[in-house]
């Protein structure tokens, strides 16, 4: 098969988006919905390893785009009544989890997001996102700081590279939190099912959750099935978990794996060492998708009182950087 790679602008049901292909591999991202990472693809193969919206879904997508693709979670997860203090400024976000009274997931997987360019070579096809918030952007309201949020989508010979960069240039100090929202389908491959499935993760201790899902402070012990999802692999869909965990990387990477014992494969999401915390859902055990969620910090960090190296709660000063490369790609053999 030829290097054929390619970059272009073309709608998905109907919403602006940016096409990546390189061989059998294609990918697709939606500018006007968060920078989503909507679909990622072997053409091949037949796999759909994100889970997309089907047709007709598109504007309950819109809607609530946070269970489809990649979506860039800022501040990630949950803040208690949706307000913390931090560095003698008060933050004050909607309430859009009634049930809990909390705030969720931010506001960069919502938003508009500019391109940046496009481009391909014989060795790769790649886009460039970002979005600036100031003074003059609605969100500035609840999160009063002036910063850039980059993406760079690459696609090639090693699969799918996602690197991140939020860059503060504002005069004050700035927190940043940040995760990423990965829906994996499981199966991914079309004759598969889920007791085909197997999931593993490095993920360490379990963090206990309240009833309105903030941590307590407190671990609970892991299950014997949590301690093979650790090890040897296990089915992400024994039970329900919508579980909080630290990373605890495994031979220096911070991975998920998801293998198709039937076909012998495996797609391995390499978040990378940056991220301090996971959020896993299985969707209440569904067998269709499962979220393992890579974030930078524990939820509702800046109202728990623990070090910030411990919670993951990161400072950037004027003009710093934070970054982070992650990667998704297919190992043919178990």
């Amino acid at each position: 098969m030829s290097n054929h790679a390619s970059a272009f602008e073309q709608s998905y049901q109907s919403e602006p988006a940016v096409w990546l292909r390189y061989q059998q591999l294609e990918a697709v991202v939606l500018p006007g919905v968060g920078a989503n990472l909507i679909a990622y693809r072997d053409h091949a193969n037949g796999y759909h390893f994100l889970r997309e919206p089907q047709e007709g879904e598109m504007d309950e997508f819109r809607a609530s785009p946070g269970t489809h693709g990649i979506p860039v979670l800022f501040p990630p997860n949950r803040y208690e009544d949706g307000t913390f203090i931090w560095n003698g400024r008060t933050y004050n976000f909607p309430i859009n989890e009634p049930a809990t009274n909390n705030h969720l997931h931010g506001f960069l997987h919502t938003i508009v997001w500019d391109v940046d360019y496009y481009e391909a070579n014989e060795k790769e096809s790649r886009v460039a996102l970002s979005v600036t918030i100031d003074e003059s952007h609605p969100v500035y309201s609840y999160w009063p700081h002036s910063f850039t949020a980059r993406l760079v989508y690459t696609l090639s010979e090693r699969g799918l590279q996602q690197q991140v960069s939020v860059q503060n240039l504002g005069n004050d100090p700035m927190p940043m939190m940040l995760a990423f929202h990965t829906a994996l389908n499981a199966p991914f491959a079309p004759d598969s099912s889920a007791d085909d499935m197997s999931f593993k993760a490095t993920f360490g201790g379990r963090r206990a959750m309240s009833e309105r899902m903030l941590p307590t402070g407190q671990f609970q012990p892991l299950s014997d099935w949590e301690e093979q999802l650790k090890t040897t692999g296990a089915n992400p869909y024994t039970e329900a978990m919508d579980n909080h965990y630290t990373a605890e990387p495994q031979n220096g990477r911070n991975i998920a794996e998801l293998a198709d014992q039937r076909l012998g494969v495996k797609l391995v999401y390499d978040a990378g060492t940056g991220y301090k915390h996971w959020m896993i859902w299985n969707c209440e055990a569904s067998g269709t998708f499962l979220c393992p969620e890579p974030q930078t910090n524990l939820v509702n960090a800046p109202n728990v009182d623990l070090p910030d190296e411990e919670k993951g709660f990161i400072s950037l000063q004027q003009g710093e950087i934070w970054e982070e490369t992650s990667r998704l790609y297919l190992v043919n053999h178990l």
